[in-house]
């Protein structure tokens, strides 16, 4: 495939990500009362697509390196849209909490993929720069995600806007039957003997560079995933905004994420990934010390708070396609497998903290601010530490 149908496809593999976080968040008060839900069980809805979407990698990895990523990917975007359509028709709570749990079996195989195939394609290096233009239009697609969701559940009720995520699946799997050229060349049919994937576990696990860039792409998402678990009844329960002045906050993050991107890709160009990384942590500490000042001095500014995010996002784009690109390079072979490990790991972590916030949420700014400014502290240690000592990429 040509480099520019890989980034499209990249895009929307990865795209389907914010698509089925971010856009029913304006919904997700609605959801709440519609449904009779407490905020723990709302909370659930996330915290639960996000565990199963960390566990399925673990088996849609090696099944993609046996058989190779387009049957993985067609699978995986079928149950999607099936779910998507049953989470728009239920009536309970948890029922819901099922559907979403089902769709993060399913989201597994397209978003695993998109890191294993620029893998399958490119170097290391050139892969994070492929990695890093997907990912700036999964910000754009994301850009898009929760004004959309607002029109969705103002004019049309929360069934609409969880119908739209399948309607997204949906178009991406047609692309997939009639553009997607096959891009694991490499196939091991061993792939899925249990001796064989434990040995490949085992080393995946015992390689310092894996655990460096998985967790730069952990502790950055995690950070993130915070503010997407706490920031709709933050800004529309305790401050007391529209859905419409919470879109803007959305629009405007994932804006300042796509310039991150745009930088990054520049100064990784110009000075090779552990030096941008290194830049990209001073803007994470920025970010991460404006939080502070605020909650200390006014907490309860929406402006403020909302440009806090802005510069965390900036660093976000930084980190987020190196690590996420970084953690199978050193696997050219077991790059399904490598990129699962990596999003089980970051999905398990992201539960965790899903769990931590649902029984810390108390009404005021604090937990969101708080929660950011840990997960920024830690992706300091992981950039300046970790990446400057075990970051080096082969050029192959």
């Amino acid at each position: 495939m040509p480099s520019s149908l890989v980034v499209w496809f990249a895009s929307l593999f990865l795209g389907l990500q914010p698509i089925t976080t971010d856009l029913y968040l304006p919904a997700l008060p609605g959801i709440t009362q519609a449904l009779g839900a407490s905020m723990a069980q709302a909370q659930l809805t996330l915290s639960a697509l996000l565990l199963c979407f960390g566990v399925s990698q673990l088996v849609w990895g090696p099944v993609s390196d046996k058989y190779g990523r387009k049957p993985v990917l067609l699978l995986g975007l079928f149950v999607y849209v099936v779910a998507s359509i049953a989470s728009a028709l239920v009536t309970q709570i948890e029922g819901l909490i099922l559907c979403r749990a089902l769709q993060g079996v399913a989201m597994g195989a397209p978003i695993m993929c998109a890191r294993a195939m620029t893998r399958d394609l490119y170097a290391p290096e050139e892969a994070a720069r492929v990695m890093s233009k997907g990912l700036s239009g999964l910000g754009v697609i994301a850009i898009l995600c929760v004004p959309t969701g607002s029109l969705l559940s103002s004019f049309l009720g929360w069934r609409f806007a969880l119908l739209a995520l399948g309607v997204f699946a949906a178009v991406t799997l047609g692309m997939v039957l009639l553009k997607f050229n096959e891009t694991n060349q490499r196939r091991n049919p061993l792939a899925l003997q249990p001796a064989i994937l434990i040995s490949t576990w085992r080393g995946i696990l015992a390689h310092s560079q894996f655990w460096t860039y998985a967790l730069l792409a952990l502790t950055s998402y995690c950070g993130l995933f915070v503010f997407l678990a706490t920031s709709s009844f933050v800004y529309l329960n305790v401050l007391g905004q529209s859905k419409w002045v919470y879109s803007a906050v959305m629009v405007g993050m994932s804006s300042f994420y796509v310039l991150g991107t745009f930088l990054s890709r520049r100064l990784l160009a110009q000075y090779g990934v552990q030096r941008m990384i290194w830049l990209g942590g001073w803007i994470t500490l920025a970010a991460c010390l404006m939080y502070i000042a605020v909650l200390l001095l006014a907490p309860s500014s929406v402006l403020l708070l909302a440009v806090c995010q802005f510069v965390f996002m900036v660093g976000h784009g930084f980190h987020q396609p190196a690590g996420q690109s970084g953690s199978a390079a050193a696997f050219p072979m077991a790059a399904g497998a490598a990129s699962a490990m990596a999003g089980f790991l970051m999905m398990l972590a992201a539960f965790a903290t899903g769990a931590v916030l649902g029984q810390t949420m108390d009404g005021s700014v604090r937990p969101m601010v708080l929660g950011v400014v840990f997960w920024g502290s830690t992706i300091l240690f992981v950039a300046w530490v970790l990446v400057q000592r075990y970051g080096k990429l082969s050029k192959t």
